[in-house]
């Protein structure tokens, strides 16, 4: 005889959100325990973090028709200024300019790594927004491709260009802590994909940025990374510190995730401009996986080129990721972006959450491509998916709820990981394969939207696009698109089990801050966003605009 009582059921129950009458929950009383028993025996077994599951998630539906195998991506053949007297605007220049500097022998690689570590050494502190500075081997790797360059060897257009790392992923012997305190101590053996890859392209490697613990938030077991707008205020998350160094120009550019935000987010929050690509088509070997079927890598930049080039640098298949697709990146930046069809959604230029920018925005929009439509999505409870988020990111770190290592993050509020967690062991296997289905009518719905339209345009945060896009893997590009006056912004939060803001706290002082657009495009069509990107970043001519780190 079991030990469950009826009313341990009827208690379950509740938790679960259904209801059964007591002549079911007697019938079921007695053989609960067999399932009971199969759980504990496999939760003995310990799964290392990158052992995923067997099965594995495909943005492709029947009929999807790839991009064509083509050349190498073609880039403007811009002309190149000549250098700045000043450190400070040598640090802010776009990756084409460096790297025709260079490429030209005006300025090394060692000096611009300098420039970066000096800068780093000076602000980094204040943003709260590097782990680990690999000095030395920054220095290394800039004296190595500085010898490339007199030899007359060219890696192309990231030749010697400083980056910073996301704490998510492993440098060989280097500290690659995921941001949690658990994991503090932790040292890794190998470089990671995206390292090897970057290295490939003569990128250098300043450091390790911050990341919000396991990848939630801009809180680390160091603190909190700070906005360079508003040191006030979180960068938000979890890429946290990679946007944070690359607005106050520590690094040419760096390297983030996105599981649900997590580029694109901070983007917003710090002004830079963030591509997240389609999922897949960069490789996740060597980083902490936190949702196996929603996880994806990503450039954040301070131009919208400067994201086609490391783009191009990392894309590309990788049979040890069980969710790489290897996919050609064809991009011809020197074609214009006629043609390409626009649409918005009404329903994100909805609510309270929407400003005076998102709107002028879009009007500036509508005045360079004047035959932008407005398109509509499906009412489907788009929001709801969040729950697949919990149970990945529940069995990801499943140890730390069970032995009570979850005590440890600092973070401990109802919206943080420990709390998800131990929410996320009340979710319904069957709810589970349920929304699992519903994952796939919202893939259906984004595919017939972008046989509509070649790119939409939208807010952020507003409408369904944010959390709908990540769970379809279709790709959004992030860039700032104007200014505004605030004390505060709110926090994306996972408390309520669905991603939604959270209050915003008072403040005396008004800080500029920036706000940003984004847009997305069909599987694999990055480069629509970038023919886009270009020509609004042209037209809002507000990127170049720095962070003064007002405290």
């Amino acid at each position: 005889m079991s030990d469950i009582s009826n009313d341990t059921i009827a208690a379950a129950e509740a938790v679960l959100g259904v209801r059964y009458s007591e002549s079911e929950r007697t019938l079921m009383r007695d053989n609960l325990a067999p399932q009971i028993e199969n759980a504990r025996r496999r939760r003995a077994l310990v799964f290392a973090n990158d052992l995923g599951p067997a099965t594995r998630f495909d943005p492709r539906l029947p009929g999807f028709r790839a991009p064509p195998p083509g050349p190498p991506p073609v880039w403007q053949n811009r002309d190149v200024p000549p250098l700045p007297e000043s450190d400070e605007d040598i640090a802010f220049a776009p990756v084409h300019a460096l790297s025709g500097w260079i490429r030209s022998g005006a300025l090394t690689s060692r000096r611009l790594v300098g420039i970066c570590l000096d800068r780093i050494e000076r602000l980094a502190g204040r943003l709260e927004c590097f782990v680990t500075v690999t000095g030395e081997r920054a220095l290394a790797e800039a004296d190595a491709m500085d010898a490339m360059t007199r030899a007359g060897h060219w890696q192309g257009p990231l030749h010697g260009i400083p980056y910073a790392l996301k704490d998510l992923f492993d440098a060989r012997e280097t500290l690659t802590t995921w941001g949690a305190e658990p994991f503090q101590e932790r040292i890794a053996s190998g470089d990671a994909a995206v390292v090897t890859r970057l290295r490939q392209a003569g990128a250098v490697l300043l450091g390790k940025s911050t990341v919000g613990a396991l990848a939630y938030g801009d809180i680390w077991f160091g603190g909190k990374t700070r906005n360079p707008w508003n040191l006030n205020e979180g960068a938000s998350g979890s890429s946290a510190g990679s946007a944070a160094a690359t607005a106050a120009g520590l690094c040419a550019f760096s390297i983030g995730t996105e599981t649900l935000g997590s580029i694109t987010s901070p983007s917003e929050r710090c002004g830079t401009t963030g591509l997240r690509p389609t999922f897949g088509r960069v490789s996740r070997t060597g980083g902490m996986a936190l949702c196996w079927s929603l996880d994806k890598v990503g450039p954040i930049c301070r131009t919208v080129e400067d994201t086609g080039f490391v783009l191009a640098a990392i894309n590309g298949g990788d049979a040890t990721d069980p969710g790489s697709i290897d996919m050609p990146f064809n991009h011809d930046a020197t074609r214009p972006p006629e043609g390409l069809r626009l649409g918005w959604l009404p329903q994100a230029y909805e609510g309270d959450d929407v400003t005076d920018v998102d709107r002028q925005a879009l009007e500036a929009v509508r005045s360079l491509f004047p035959s932008i439509r407005e398109v509509n999505l499906p009412d489907l409870p788009y929001d709801t998916l969040i729950a697949v988020l919990y149970a990945e990111a529940a069995a990801a770190f499943e140890n730390l709820t069970l032995d009570d290592i979850d005590d440890t993050l600092t973070r401990q509020d109802e919206g943080a990981w420990p709390n998800a967690f131990r929410k996320a062991r009340f979710l319904s296997a069957v709810d589970h394969v349920q929304f699992d289905r519903l994952r796939r009518l919202v893939m259906e719905a984004l595919d017939g939207l972008f046989t509509e339209v070649d790119v939409l345009v939208g807010p952020f945060s507003t409408g369904p696009m944010l959390v709908a896009s990540n769970f379809t893997g279709h790709p959004c590009l992030h860039l700032r698109c104007g200014f505004e006056g605030l004390a505060t912004r709110s926090e994306l939060s996972l408390a309520e089990g669905r991603l939604e803001l959270g209050h915003a706290t008072s403040s005396e002082r008004t800080f500029t801050v920036p706000r940003g657009l984004s847009l997305w495009a069909g599987l694999f069509r990055e480069s629509h966003l970038l023919h886009v990107g270009e020509s609004l970043e042209r037209l809002f001519d507000v990127h170049h605009r720095r962070p003064t780190l007002a405290t």
